[in-house]
């Protein structure tokens, strides 16, 4: 399980360390935040310690009303061992109880200038980003009319040639010969390159070339939705390969299913050409024409038609 240190989003948001520096390791492992609004009314039954706590308007206006007891009472629980960092938004001071409690059990608070929503999304989305599944595949990835195409194989087989000639007709290169690939969400894979290898691409016998020097900053992207997988193999005179392009192949990519085709390689065939018309036609499929089945209806209805005049 990913997971990260509190000082990573101190360092994203520019947030004001009010207490608890010497926590500021503890280490979030969800992405989740919790407003604690029952919390502050003395109901931790069903308290969610290990997520990042956020206090606003809302839940200081309460805690404000409390009886001294009350105050102390509430922020000693609320910074429990578990919890990684409390946040306090619009720049509000910081109650005297909660810098007690949080020095006490070096629990980093936190302020922000942002308001409690504009917090809250921007860090629940950097907490998605960082602590997303994630994969890495041999492989290149293209950019090519939109469309994040994976180009897998056997190593020597041509993936990165056909990237390059890609890149030449205009297409835009991801990443070479590693692809790291991440699932922030629900069957949404992004791809990018490790920071090693950005921009670079590896031709056999040329050595290592700089894609964005030689074709320019159009030429590159720095991450993409990969939408299919291209996986390039030998010729094999002894198996049928989909002529028609009826059967759809998937593969599966952390949790994410995708579209797969197997494309063969032999002396004479235009890689570049058939992986970019297999984007052009995914684009196609997406928009709801398959021209697939519309031969299948059109070969049906004409075998129909001649058996009804036999």
């Amino acid at each position: 399980m990913k997971q990260i240190k509190v000082k990573e989003i101190v360092e994203r948001f520019n947030l004001e360390v009010a207490s608890g520096e010497e926590g500021l390791n503890r280490l979030i492992k969800t992405s989740d935040i919790s407003r604690p609004g029952l919390e502050m009314a003395g109901y931790f039954t069903y308290y969610p310690s290990e997520r990042v706590q956020l206090l606003g308007k809302t839940e200081l206006s309460f805690f404000h009303e409390l009886s001294t007891e009350e105050k102390a009472d509430r922020m000693e629980r609320l910074c429990h061992d578990q919890t990684p960092c409390i946040c306090i938004s619009r720049g509000m001071e910081v109650p005297e109880e909660l810098l007690r409690a949080s020095n006490l059990h070096q629990i980093p608070v936190l302020k922000s200038t942002f308001t409690t929503t504009q917090l809250l999304g921007k860090v629940t989305s950097f907490l998605e980003n960082q602590l997303a599944p994630t994969t890495s595949m041999h492989g290149v990835l293209v950019d090519i009319y939109g469309v994040g195409v994976l180009i897998a194989g056997g190593s020597g087989i041509g993936k990165s040639e056909t990237a390059l000639e890609l890149v030449k007709r205009g297409h835009r290169l991801i990443a070479d010969d590693l692809v790291e690939i991440k699932q922030p969400a629900e069957n949404v894979l992004i791809g990018n390159p490790p920071e090693l290898l950005r921009h670079l691409l590896e031709i056999r016998g040329v050595g290592i070339i700089n894609v964005m020097t030689l074709f320019g900053a159009g030429a590159v992207r720095n991450f993409k939705k990969v939408a299919m997988v291209c996986t390039l193999e030998n010729w094999d005179s002894t198996k049928q390969y989909d002529r028609l392009g009826l059967d759809e192949e998937r593969i599966k990519i952390i949790d994410t299913y995708l579209p797969k085709m197997t494309i063969p390689v032999r002396p004479g065939r235009n890689l570049a050409v058939i992986i970019e018309v297999a984007a052009m036609n995914f684009r196609l499929k997406r928009m709801g024409f398959n021209a697939a089945e519309t031969f299948s209806q059109r070969l049906a209805a004409t075998i129909l038609e001649e058996n009804e005049e036999f």
